[in-house]
């Protein structure tokens, strides 16, 4: 199943939704969010967007109290590692 997820990806010719992919796959959604991070580990995928803001990226987010300001803003973002092309999500 986790290669299932990775071909979707490399398949997709524009963006993705969760829901939709998770129907399509016949996998819990919870159960795609895990596969997800997995390819993220492996290095397969890359997420940027809502979320993933890094406190070293741009100087020094973890000065306020709240976290960084623009983490929250805009959706997550999943793109395939290996190509330049994003599948939002």
């Amino acid at each position: 199943m986790l290669h299932q997820v990775l071909q979707a990806f490399e398949r997709a010719s524009g963006p993705l939704s969760l829901d939709e992919l998770s129907r399509g796959l016949g996998i819990d959604r919870g159960a795609l969010d895990g596969m997800i991070d997995f390819w993220v580990r492996k290095g397969r995928l890359k997420v940027s967007g809502a979320g993933t803001c890094s406190p070293t990226g741009c100087g020094g987010c973890a000065a306020h109290a709240g976290g960084c300001v623009f983490d929250a803003s805009g959706p997550r973002t999943i793109t395939l590692a290996t190509s330049g092309g994003e599948k939002r999500l």
